[in-house]
């Protein structure tokens, strides 16, 4: 038997396993039914569900994915431990989702119970053992073998355990964990998420939400980079922390053109050292360019741990144009940002997209559209959203998700819960060029302490801009001045040293029969029949942004909304992501020509 039919052999057997065992996971699992679903969630299996390695820039080769079908139970909150389960659910889609398998509220008088079994790979022995969860939402408990590995409180940040000293020496391991989500009826930062969606409030997510995954690291390893771009240096300033006693550790980091080497560094653990890059290449939209990154911890002179990532080298700021309007600036340059709102919901998993490619298309229909920006409304994205923001050349306005509506009764525990969530989307976002500008507060909504907490987001990233509130209640500081306007637009009054920026407008709504959440009694700011209708309003709305960017200032517009969702189909697409309402012939050009403004008008 040849060496080629030998290989056959085995590809053919493989094959056939994967194929019986997918057929066997997936007898144990379907999506509930639901009003629509998008042509991703047709393709979902329990065996490949967002199967590709969650952390872009912080990449290891080595690591077990543990999304997939584990058992789940709602019990009232004060009864211990489940003795039974309900059944099956496919992680990493919230309870509630029909892409979960199960499609049930939980509310703030149960919790959400997750239980499955895994075991250790044997090439594992000696090394620590992590466990990583994306995003759970909201207060987690993890047990391992019945021991209890941590309690965890945030639903949009991610957070890591070892579990090292837990595991059995041999065979399987035991994984139990218990959420609870107080929704809309507590104080944490929650976004859109109700108990009982209408209008522009959506259907909550409780529970696993992101990828779920095993990662074998040696007793000393890297932990966390920090990577800021100094476009005037030419430097990358980096910072490696590490877990462990990374006594008599050293760090030496790669920068890379492709497969060419272009700046070379050596450094101490948790201390900030520089990469050197001559003539930098400049991120941007039009050109998002990311150099590679490669970091090796060492220790007497041999490789103790290694990961792989990357970066852009871009500067963000403001600054007064030719003309004396205050502009937000782009490697010191003027630039005008143009793009819808995002909600980030999905209808077959809410908080969840279907699939990476999902979140990629999204990313490539809003360039292809013509815009340069998103912005990111009241949720955070896992990873690889941004990921491809900055791969494929998108500026992010990142949102802070909002929590309890009034200031007047907002408790020291609110408080103290809503900055250490904003303090970890900040920390964990940290390093994607694409984002520019962090926004703490939307139209008033959970709004407190503003200018403390602008002052902490400032103290924290000197890098971006900050936008103290997105419509409504400005308190005079960050980096611009922010209006909504609908349908619009509008421009705010100019102040000096900030850039005037419409935070929200437009809300041009159509229905299409057959992609809508509901039949009848769907919402929007402003309704059209058609969609020839809803084109001409487009254009004639964008159109009057015109004269307002080029005569009155204003240096942003975000257009409400990438999609529909839920009963609001305010959206450039359909919730199901099938069908872009407008004519992309007429809307993509005239978006391009507003993106390019102030490139033609620089004299």
């Amino acid at each position: 038997m040849n060496k080629g039919y030998r290989l056959f052999s085995l590809l053919f057997v493989l094959n056939v396993f994967l194929f019986t065992e997918t057929k066997a996971q997936t007898k144990k699992w379907k999506p509930v039914k639901n009003p629509i679903l998008s042509r991703w969630a047709n393709n979902v299996t329990p065996v490949d569900a967002h199967n590709e390695y969650p952390r872009p820039q912080m990449k290891r080769k080595i690591w077990e994915n543990l999304n997939g079908l584990w058992q789940y139970a709602i019990r009232p909150v004060n009864t211990g431990k489940p003795s039974a389960y309900n059944g099956n659910i496919l992680v990493p889609y919230p309870v509630e989702s029909a892409l979960s398998g199960v499609k049930e509220s939980v509310g703030p008088d149960s919790v959400l119970w997750y239980h499955r079994t895994f075991e250790i790979n044997s090439n594992w022995q000696n090394k620590e053992i992590l466990i990583h969860f994306g995003a759970v939402d909201w207060r987690t408990t993890l047990w391992i073998n019945g021991h209890k590995a941590g309690i965890h409180q945030g639903g949009y940040d991610p957070f890591t355990y070892d579990i090292t000293p837990w595991l059995n020496k041999t065979g399987k391991q035991d994984i139990l964990i218990k959420v609870w989500d107080p929704g809309d009826a507590g104080y944490q930062p929650r976004g859109k998420q109700v108990e009982k969606p209408h209008s522009i409030w959506y259907t909550s997510t409780t529970g696993i939400w992101q990828t779920v995954w095993l990662e074998p690291v040696p007793k000393v390893s890297i932990k966390k980079l920090k990577m800021t771009p100094d476009i005037d240096e030419g430097l990358l300033k980096l910072i490696v922390k590490t877990r462990g006693n990374a006594a008599g550790y050293s760090i030496k980091a790669e920068a890379m053109n492709g497969n060419q080497t272009v700046a070379q560094s050596e450094g101490p653990t948790g201390k900030e050292f520089t990469l050197h890059i001559t003539k930098p290449k400049l991120w941007s939209p039009e050109h998002p360019f990311l150099y590679k990154l490669k970091v090796y911890l060492v220790h007497n002179g041999q490789l103790a741990d290694k990961v792989n990532s990357y970066f852009g080298m871009r500067s963000i700021g403001i600054g007064k144009d030719s003309h004396g309007f205050v502009r937000m600036m782009l490697n010191h340059h003027p630039v005008f940002e143009f793009g819808p709102l995002d909600q980030g919901f999905w209808p077959g998993g809410l908080y969840t997209a279907p699939s990476d490619n999902a979140l990629k298309q999204d990313v490539e229909v809003m360039k292809g559209l013509g815009f340069n920006m998103v912005r990111k409304h009241v949720k955070v994205e896992p990873a690889r959203y941004y990921y491809w923001c900055d791969k494929l050349g998108l500026l992010v306005w990142q949102d802070m998700p909002s929590g309890d509506l009034t200031e007047k009764h907002k408790s020291a525990q609110s408080a103290r819960d809503y900055d250490t969530e904003l303090k970890a989307m900040i920390h964990n976002l940290y390093n994607h060029p694409g984002i520019i500008m962090w926004v703490p507060f939307n139209e008033g909504w959970g709004q407190f302490d503003t200018k403390r907490v602008v002052h902490l987001i400032q103290k924290m990233d000197h890098s971006r801009l900050v936008d103290d509130a997105s419509g409504w209640t400005d308190h005079g500081v960050g980096n611009v001045v922010d209006m909504h306007k609908y349908p619009g637009p509008g421009v705010p009054d100019t102040v000096q040293a900030r850039a005037a920026v419409l935070g929200e407008f437009g809300g041009l709504g159509l229905p299409i029969p057959g992609h809508t959440w509901k039949k009848q009694k769907n919402w929007s700011y402003h309704g059209y029949k058609n969609r020839k209708d809803l084109t001409q309003a487009y254009k004639e709305h964008i159109e009057k942004l015109k004269p307002l960017i080029l005569h009155k200032g204003l240096s942003a517009a975000v257009y409400t909304q990438l999609t529909d969702v839920e009963v609001e189909i305010n959206g450039l697409m359909t919730y199901d992501r099938a069908i872009i309402k407008e004519d992309t012939t007429v809307i993509a050009p005239l978006n391009r020509s507003i993106v390019r403004i102030l490139n033609n008008n620089k004299n």
